[in-house]
């Protein structure tokens, strides 16, 4: 399947509509359509066909390749405009609502119908001419209809006041819905800072700055400090410390040298590194993270399937229902008028209106993908977030998944006549120049110690060996005391013990 940008879908149940319409088509039984991410994935040659009914469906709404067109979020300023628009109507509906009875039995009862009728159209306006577009094309029954049958009746029957309200209340939960879905965009984007902007190609003694998608396989990438690894790979030339958190969660930088494979998204924290390209961008670890969570809401739950078939078929019926409630009690009770009844079956097509379920439900699904994206919890599609009402038990890695991977020191323990002072001093000035969160900790607790270090030896996993003050000065774990032979009564500790031995 091919993955598209669509441009200009502004409601979830538009995006559901466009969805179920398409995939009654021979060919694009397997289109699958993605409201939060604007992404459309379409059998291949597909595109012009599903064009023709989309432009049925929703004129304006346009498919695009999707290298062509970036996802980019709405105005901060078409925003305000809507805020004022609406800011505006409420004051009109208020002060309307107010004088409404007192204006009314009074010659100035054209002020009642200006001021609500403004307010009526700058909040109902979209949805009158949405409601009209609707009908051009043949799809009479939806909730745009039902608003707007319900509002125009209310104001036939001079019960303005409620016409004003049920747009104005619509209009609020409109734009605070679109609020939601553009966060949860957001939050999803925000992975993208898994991407690296660009690759730095080595060639003999020259170096070309080209975007990661056009690196191919086995060409050498150098990674400067403080970058990031912009494929998965293989280092070649060079040591350093990588920061994976942004891929695996795990806080504490990991050493690679000559013959590590690294993957592409990891931060180069320490010193340059060459690495030989082993897999193309589209195939890299970080682009089928960001692939994975650009998806997630096309894969819709069964609630959110079912709530697309009852839409079709809900509307209609409320139709029906509130014209029978309309004519039949007037012609079959007594005393009954047919004002009284009108103004009940407005009251049905107002309160049944199906946006409440058909907007709030996949938008449920939205905002727990993008709440979800924004702490790091990647799901690969919404019928995963309905499976974990069925979980009953979690097993958790603890590292940088229950824990930051913050480290402090807690407590010295001296021995053998040493001060916690020198001994922090030391250890410190050992570990000047590691990475590793447990030195940090150390060098942040000892302060400036004063003291320089001499030959340096890092023993992977286990610790440093270096010259300070004229002591030999061994820190690490309780495997660097074994390893080095060195005489010690402290042995399997609870908790993370950095182990400081003078002279042996």
């Amino acid at each position: 399947m091919t993955k598209y940008r669509i441009q200009d879908l502004d409601c979830a149940q538009c995006a559901n509509k466009i969805e179920c319409e398409l995939k009654q088509i021979p060919g694009l039984e397997t289109t699958r359509l993605s409201f939060a991410t604007g992404t459309i994935f379409l059998e291949e040659k597909q595109e012009r066909i599903a064009q023709q009914i989309i432009d049925r469906i929703e004129p304006g709404v346009t498919i695009v390749p999707f290298e062509a067109a970036p996802n980019v979020p709405r105005e901060e300023e078409g925003s305000r405009g809507r805020i004022i628009q609406i800011a505006i109507a409420a004051v009109f509906f208020i002060v309307g609502s107010v004088f409404n009875s007192r204006l009314h039995q009074t010659p100035y009862a054209i002020a009642e119908y200006v001021i609500l009728l403004s307010a009526y159209v700058l909040v109902g306006g979209p949805v009158l001419w949405s409601a009209f577009k609707s009908i051009v094309r043949g799809q009479v029954f939806n909730e745009m209809f039902l608003m707007s049958i319900a509002t125009v009746g209310a104001i036939a029957i001079h019960q303005i006041p409620e016409a004003v309200g049920v747009m104005l209340f619509y209009s609020v939960g409109e734009y605070l819905q679109d609020r939601a879905v553009d966060k949860s965009r957001r939050s999803i984007a925000s992975l993208m800072d898994l991407r690296p902007d660009s690759a730095r190609i080595l060639e003999g003694i020259e170096r070309r700055i080209v975007v990661p998608e056009i690196v191919q396989i086995g060409e050498l990438l150098e990674v400067l400090p403080g970058e990031r690894i912009p494929l998965d790979g293989e280092v070649v030339e060079g040591s350093s410390f990588v920061n994976t958190s942004s891929l695996t969660g795990e806080s504490v930088p990991r050493k690679v040298e000559a013959g590590d494979k690294v993957l592409g998204g990891f931060v180069n924290d320490e010193g340059r590194i060459v690495v030989r390209a082993e897999k193309v961008f589209g195939q890299s670890a970080a682009a089928r993270i960001l692939e994975l969570v650009e998806n997630a809401s096309s894969q819709k739950a069964p609630t959110e399937k079912f709530i697309s078939r009852f839409a079709a078929v809900y509307t209609p019926v409320v139709v029906a229902i509130a014209a029978l409630v309309a004519i039949l009690p007037p012609l079959l009770i007594p005393g009954a008028t047919f004002e009284n009844w009108v103004y009940r079956a407005l009251v049905i097509l107002v309160i049944s209106c199906p946006c409440a379920l058909v907007v709030s439900i996949p938008l449920g699904y939205f905002g727990g993908i993008g709440a979800a994206s924004r702490n790091k919890l990647l799901f690969k599609g919404s019928n995963y977030i309905d499976a974990l009402t069925k979980v009953d038990t979690v097993v958790f890695d603890k590292t940088g998944t229950l824990t930051e991977g913050v480290f402090a020191v807690m407590r010295v323990v001296a021995r053998n006549g040493y001060s916690k002072e020198e001994l922090l001093g030391w250890a410190a000035t050992a570990e000047s120049h590691s990475p590793h969160p447990i030195a940090r900790s150390i060098r942040d607790a000892a302060g400036n110690a004063g003291l320089i270090a001499d030959d340096i030896l890092e023993v992977k996993g286990h610790g440093v060996i270096a010259q300070v003050d004229g002591r030999k000065i061994y820190v690490g774990n309780d495997r660097l005391l074994h390893k080095e032979g060195i005489v010690h009564e402290d042995c399997g500790v609870e908790g993370t013990i950095a182990y400081v031995a003078v002279d042996g």
